[in-house]
């Protein structure tokens, strides 16, 4: 299976979600977040470095529940538009929720 190149905008949201979880992760180590989280330090330091820009949601969603974020706020935070700053936590556009 060939994967396809990702485009400007799906790279720019996982540099913006690697930002978040940094922020998130504040003093925490990252190897006790990690584990936490049931992922390898390798992983999140990929996903906070913005290697990987598309993590499984499984993935985030553990890391997302160790560091108290919501989902939302992460949706909120990656898929903001551009020149909006918002912080997790600060609200959210309810038109940008998950769907269940």
């Amino acid at each position: 299976m060939v994967r396809l190149p990702l485009t400007p905008a799906e790279v720019e949201r996982g540099q913006r979600l690697g930002a978040l979880l940094r922020r998130a992760r504040g003093k925490r180590s990252m190897l006790g977040t990690a584990l936490a989280a049931g992922v390898s330090p390798e992983t999140l330091r990929k996903i906070e470095s913005g290697r990987v820009a598309t993590p499984a949601f499984p993935t985030i969603a553990a890391i997302a529940d160790v560091l108290g974020l919501s989902l939302d706020a992460v949706w909120s935070e990656i898929n903001r538009p551009e020149g909006r700053v918002e912080f997790a936590g600060s609200g959210h556009d309810p038109a940008h929720r998950l769907a269940s």
